[in-house]
């Protein structure tokens, strides 16, 4: 316990730079959660997963563990190229003390920034930065954190939400027609989605549906 407290009290370069480096490892993982929910492709994946579960009205199968870990490979992998850069121009020169913090914070900032901004909109950019009257910036790297992050996250918001309003139709549709045939048959008292569940699962089965939708999100980044 010595030891460690007299690395972050030391004045030696060596512990100094093993000491930001640990700092540096905590903050991550103490902000790895909101990094990943809303400076990623997570936000998008989960939702419109969730939108599926919701039309196909199966309660809760798949499990929430099963969309969440679907939802969490997904991103890694469209993620891949960011992180590499970000590792490969901010954190590796870090670790080779090769650059300071300040400088690797920038240099690690611009790929996640330029992932962010090519699927933010400009209307959801621009709320923010009037709202916090920042003048238009000139490029990418000009846009504070403050104001990139959340007019993402609606950005992503609304995007899900298309997408799931587009996997709802079809389902939504099977769910008007069996109710009608209960209805002109006398069925009342019969729920209509129980009848109409196994018809939405083999529509679902027969169309490849988690590959349609896994292609429609991979292809949105």
């Amino acid at each position: 316990m010595n030891e460690f407290m007299d690395m972050f009290s030391s004045s030696d370069p060596a512990n100094v730079s093993t000491s930001v480096k640990l700092i540096l490892l905590l903050t991550v993982f103490s902000l790895a959660p909101g990094i990943l929910i809303l400076m990623t492709s997570f936000t998008r994946i989960i939702i419109v997963l969730s939108f599926v579960r919701t039309s196909l009205a199966t309660q809760q199968m798949p499990p929430n563990q099963v969309l969440i870990g679907i939802a969490l490979f997904l991103t890694f992998f469209i993620m891949a190229p960011t992180f590499n850069e970000v590792y490969e121009e901010g954190l590796q020169p870090l670790f080779n003390e090769e650059i300071t913090l300040d400088e690797a914070y920038d240099r690690a900032s611009e790929p996640i920034k330029s992932f962010m901004a090519n699927h933010t909109r400009q209307k959801d950019l621009a709320l923010f930065l009037n709202y916090a009257q920042i003048e238009t910036p000139e490029s990418i790297n000009d846009i504070p954190m403050t104001a990139m992050v959340p007019a993402f996250a609606i950005s992503e918001l609304k995007t899900a939400f298309q997408m799931g309003f587009m996997i709802f139709i079809p389902f939504l549709i099977i769910d008007m027609a069996v109710a009608s045939i209960l209805m002109s048959m006398g069925m009342m008292m019969l729920p209509p989605v129980m009848i109409s569940l196994p018809f939405k699962i083999l529509l679902f089965v027969m169309v490849d549906g988690w590959y349609l939708i896994t292609h429609s999100l991979l292809s949105g980044f």
